[in-house]
Order: C-alpha cells, then sequence, then structure tokens
C-alpha cells in the first residue's frame, strides 16, 4: 500500500460546480480508479486559496494521477478542464507533496 497527496487548483467561483461533477462520479470512472489500486481517495478545498488537496492510497504503483492513457480518464479530464486548471492535455495541474510527518 502507498499513500500519495497532491494538489491541484480550482478556478474561482466553480467550487459547487466541482462539487456538483463529484458527487455524480461517472461508475466507470470510479470502477477504472478501483481497478487500477486507488482506494481511500479524498479531495479537500482551502477556501482561502482554492487549492484542492488530494490524498489517495493505491494497491498497485500508479495513482489517480498517472493513469492519463486511460481513455475514461482523458474524458474525465476533458469534462473538468473548463474549472480546473490544467496541462495542455486537459490533465489537472498536479504537484505531489511530500509527507514530513505520519501519526498512526
Amino acid at each position: 500500500m502507498k499513500r500519495e497527496a497532491f494538489k491541484m487548483y480550482l478556478k474561482p467561483g466553480c467550487e459547487a460546480e466541482y462539487e456538483r461533477r463529484h458527487a455524480a462520479l461517472w461508475p466507470e470512472l470510479r470502477e477504472s480508479l478501483s481497478d487500477s489500486g486507488v482506494y481511500d481517495y479524498s479531495i479537500f478545498w482551502d477556501r482561502e486559496t482554492n487549492i484542492l488537496f488530494g490524498v489517495q492510497k493505491t494497491r498497485g504503483t500508479a495513482s489517480s494521477q498517472e493513469m492519463g492513457a486511460n481513455p475514461i480518464v482523458q474524458k474525465w479530464w476533458d469534462y473538468m478542464a473548463d474549472i480546473m486548471e490544467v496541462n495542455s492535455d486537459n490533465s489537472p495541474v498536479s504537484i505531489p507533496l511530500i509527507e514530513l510527518f505520519r501519526m498512526e
């Protein structure tokens, strides 16, 4: 099991839409994530900065941020591109975060 954290950027005024889209997460996307080993996945929102903070556990080697070859993920990225900061391929700008402390 591997734990990962990363940050992404939400465009101002898109908070409700981001939440709405994730509340209706496509079943095929959920299945693709799960099949590739992603689980216990949460995204938090910092209101002051519009930074999204993601944290997930993986059973395999690929996190959700490394699934760009998957057509369902590509379709999701295209769907989300209007409300997030994205790269030229519509993948979210995602910055890995380094774990400095953990208490179990």
